[in-house]
């Protein structure tokens, strides 16, 4: 499947060499803006894989719009600028931009760009839900740990017995670990 992209570039003539570079190379272009609010508005809209977005644009700059964008992880961010200076590379970074290309721009230089800025989006969202899993499978063993001690301290059970009754429980009414545990906890479940 193509990735999807939003254009947002006050310059109409580059605007259109971007959407035929892309095309070209594949890619659907599924909205397109001179204003870097209305930018924002479109990702929201279209849910795009790819923002592109000029530095200097009316309604709300580039900088800005890549905070909005990143901030909310709806879609990878590239920057286009005129200009190269190492302050404004920084500060595209820390404005959640993945990827930076310097204008006027090789047609050769953006599918690469394109390529790393989707990349690093991937990546940073495979990094974010291995985070989520690993957070649940915390709070998980933390609830577990808390329902088997209730159970030692209540019950007399030792760790292992506790740990198989709230396993055995769970097994028997088709029920999480965790639900079954926060059901000891509740005081809704004893051996």
């Amino acid at each position: 499947m193509a990735a999807r992209v939003v254009i947002a570039e006050d310059e109409a003539i580059i605007r259109l060499d971007l959407r035929e570079t892309l095309e070209e190379a594949g890619y659907e272009v599924v909205g397109e803006t001179g204003r870097g609010d209305e930018a924002v508005s479109l990702v929201k809209e279209h849910e795009p894989d790819l923002a592109i977005l000029d530095i200097k644009m009316p309604g709300l700059d580039g900088l800005s719009a890549a905070r909005e964008i990143t901030g909310e992880r709806r879609a990878a961010v590239l920057i286009l600028t005129a200009f190269s200076q190492r302050d404004l590379v920084d500060r595209a970074r820390d404005a959640g931009a993945l990827a930076y290309l310097v204008k006027p721009f090789q047609r050769s230089e953006l599918v690469p760009a394109v390529e790393v800025a989707l990349g690093r989006f991937k990546e940073m969202r495979a990094l974010e839900a291995e985070i989520r899993g690993l957070e649940e499978e915390l709070e998980v063993r933390r609830v577990v740990d808390r329902a088997k001690g209730m159970l030692t301290d209540d019950h007399g059970l030792s760790e292992r017995d506790a740990f198989s009754f709230i396993q055995g429980q769970a097994m028997a009414a088709r029920a999480t670990m965790r639900a079954t545990a926060q059901r000891v906890i509740d005081g809704q479940l004893s051996p």
